[in-house]
């Protein structure tokens, strides 16, 4: 980081106490960085906090990214492609992944939404339902474990009340429409919310159609024999999903709204079903000690059809354009926390398993030379079963030195295994197994230099596995999993400010630097398929600012802006075009990691005018290099969308009824890419201008 920028943020920090020197006001409580609740201004992390308001407000309420884009740091670009789901990144991490979601840790109500091996989705999230979410970042995040670069963590609304049904609705362009249901109630010491949501659209590009059906059940029991009870049922059923692929430049400029021929050719889509059911206890044991116990089960079946060439599915080792799996996981989460007059402390142990079968079709019937049909599923090709499991133990503890310092420290050990049994044997036996193990220290600290500003600084050691699919491919072709490949490990050191000045403002500034040693990079690309390797070193270093402004008045504003240089800080080499088993081509230290825009901004403007609520919002983010090599890139871009949303009197009933209008000036860029994809189908476009009308009538 320059001097310039440090000078910048140590001048702002220093004027801070000036200006907030009044009591403190209430601030949300936050509940993520430390497992207990915690004024944000007492953690010595970047936390943020999007509340039900403006997750609601004006949106579709299906993608993350219609929220979290004003989240400096995280990086949520819609890929307009439902059988990928959304690419997330927080400081880089995760950025690398093709599909899903991978090295943020993602929750629902407290259940993992991210399995033992790093991988997750977020496709289930029920954002119509949702209270808040919050968003950690920085070292901290570390005490999550296994793949966590940051955490995101959504709760549902679950509180007695009188009950409150609310059918809703949206329309828009692509021939794009969700309707939903949401109910809440109860009398204490019980309370219920369910929410259900079909959503359909047609897709700015050729083969891009998708329908997701989602359904959230809560129910809490707050005086039962065991303390305080939740139960929660989240399902997801999505067939069929359209895949329309990435782009290759000279089809980018020709036609942004085309689908890749292969994707028509083999008729590439995605089908997915979820189920989880989850239950968390607080019990009390007695004086100051609390027992918070999660435990949860679930299942996800995929069957993707993919545009494998068939003569590339020719070797008898080639598993096949078709992917099918069946996934059962779960696992429990006990902690201990004991209240003292000037401490806190936490102790406990998380243990998950993942159970999968797996299974590899050919896409084709008939000769690879001459097919018959296509995009179908054809002869099994792979046939194994999977096994990932995680036991973790962690503590941490808070300790409060006199009005104004906290200090808080924390340590995680964590041991994964990954087994995976051939059950094909056409091609030998391919099984195999390796562990992965590391302890995790955090530490920060936190001056309260006035009761409306805080300081901090910490420091925090993560690591990251491999995920199944990373591992399932050897460079050099041979069977079994790629045990050389080994977990990245890496060190975060932050500083920080927040200040609540008052209602009317709010805000935080943050500088980091991030080193991780043995990163994952793809290696080779052969018949269809990837295969990974460590290399020494990366570096990410970075500043984030966010400022809220509410005055008396009708107006409010938010804004945010995050600057990073994220760099491999060593040479090696890698592949070109497929197939490619051996790398020659060289990557050169200082070459920026692909897929993590340098800079992002966001700019909200409000105005509550008589007749409706008014909004503006800015979003912009600069280039998006595609591979390791940083031979293209997408460039940058800056949007604007406006909304309008007005509560009606018709009767006893208050509709609420909104309007939004995205990308106002109907620019054409590239939404996301598809980090070293081995076809150079890199590009995947994102809409022109976009409409959307809904309305929400509680009853």
């Amino acid at each position: 980081m320059n001097a310039r920028r440090l000078f910048f943020l140590a001048s702002l920090w220093a004027a801070l106490p000036a200006y907030a020197q009044a009591p403190a006001t209430l601030d949300p409580v936050v509940v993520t960085a430390t497992r207990t609740e915690r004024n944000p201004l007492d953690v010595p992390a970047s936390v943020d906090v999007v509340d039900r308001e403006t997750l609601r407000d004006a949106q579709l309420r299906v993608n993350l990214s219609e929220s979290l884009g004003r989240v400096p740091g995280l990086v949520v670009l819609n890929r307009q492609n439902y059988a990928q789901d959304l690419q997330i990144s927080i400081r880089g991490f995760g950025s690398r992944s093709t599909f899903g979601v991978r090295g943020v840790r993602l929750y629902v109500d407290g259940i993992p939404a991210t399995f033992p091996d790093g991988q997750g989705q977020v496709s289930h999230f029920p954002l119509n339902a949702a209270e808040r979410i919050e968003v950690l970042r920085g070292p901290f995040s570390a005490l999550y474990g296994n793949s966590s670069g940051g955490v995101i963590a959504l709760t549902t609304e679950l509180k007695p009340q009188p009950q409150r049904f609310e059918p809703t609705a949206a329309i828009g362009a692509n021939r794009t429409w969700r309707i939903g249901l949401n109910a809440v109630g109860g009398e204490a010491p019980y309370a219920f919310a369910v929410d259900a949501m079909r959503f359909r659209t047609e897709g700015e590009r050729d083969h891009s159609a998708a329908r997701r059906d989602t359904l959230s059940i809560r129910t809490a029991f707050l005086d039962s024999p065991l303390g305080r009870a939740r139960v929660s049922i989240a399902a997801l059923d999505m067939p069929d999903a359209q895949d329309p692929l990435g782009l290759r430049r000279d089809e980018l400029e020709a036609d942004p709204t085309q689908a890749s021929p292969a994707a028509l050719q083999f008729n590439t889509r995605k089908s997915t079903r979820h189920a989880t059911v989850g239950a968390d206890v607080e019990s009390r044991l007695g004086g100051s000690a609390v027992l918070n116990t999660t435990a949860w089960l679930g299942r996800r079946s995929v069957t993707q059809f993919q545009s494998i060439p068939p003569t590339t599915q020719t070797p008898i080792n080639h598993p096949g354009g078709v992917i099918d799996f069946d996934r059962d996981f779960g696992g429990a989460d006990l902690r201990v926390t004991w209240q003292g007059s000037a401490w806190t402390t936490s102790a406990g142990i998380a243990l998950e398993r993942e159970d999968e079968d797996r299974r590899g079709y050919q896409n084709f019937i008939g000769p690879a030379a001459a097919p018959t049909a296509v995009g179908v599923l054809g002869d099994l090709r792979r046939a194994e079963d999977n096994r990932i499991e995680s036991a973790d133990v962690y503590a941490q503890t808070e300790a409060r030195v006199g009005e104004r310092w906290r200090l808080l420290a924390g340590v995680r050990a964590s041991d994964v295994r990954f087994r995976t049994r051939d059950r094909f044997l056409a091609n030998g036996d391919d099984s195999g197994a390796t562990d992965y193990r590391a302890t995790n220290p955090t530490a920060g600290v936190v001056y309260r230099a006035t009761p409306r500003v805080s300081y901090y600084a910490a420091y925090g050691r993560g690591f990251e596995t491999p995920t199944l699919n990373e591992l399932a491919y050897r460079p050099d072709g041979s069977a079994g999993l790629n045990t050389a490949l080994r977990a990245s490990r890496s060190h975060n050191v932050e500083v920080g400010a927040k200040f609540s000045i008052a209602p009317a403002l709010r805000g935080a500034l943050a500088a980091f630097t991030i080193r991780t040693d043995d990163d994952i990079v793809v290696r080779t690309n052969v018949g269809g398929r990837s295969s990974f390797a460590n290399v020494a070193r990366t570096r990410r270093d970075g500043a984030e600012a966010s400022l809220g402004w509410r005055p008396a008045g009708r107006w409010s504003a938010y804004g945010s802006v995050a600057w990073i240089d994220a760099r491999f800080d060593a040479d090696f080499l890698t592949c070109g075009a497929p197939p490619c088993a051996v790398p020659t081509l060289p990557v050169a230290a200082g070459n920026k990691l692909p897929g993590i825009p340098a800079r992002t901004a966001f700019i909200e403007l409000k105005y509550r005018a008589g007749w409706a609520d008014l909004g503006a919002q800015w979003r912009a983010q600069s280039e998006l290099f595609v591979n390791d090599r940083n031979t293209d890139r997408a460039a940058g871009y800056g949007l604007l969308a406006v909304s309008a949303v007005r509560t009606l009197a018709i009767g006893s009933a208050r509709p609420r009824v909104f309007a939004r209008i995205d990308n106002v000036l109907d620019k054409r860029y590239v939404g996301s890419v598809i980090v070293n994809e081995g076809n150079s189908r890199f590009f995947e476009p994102a809409p022109g201008r976009a409409w959307l009308v809904g309305v929400d009538w509680p009853l």
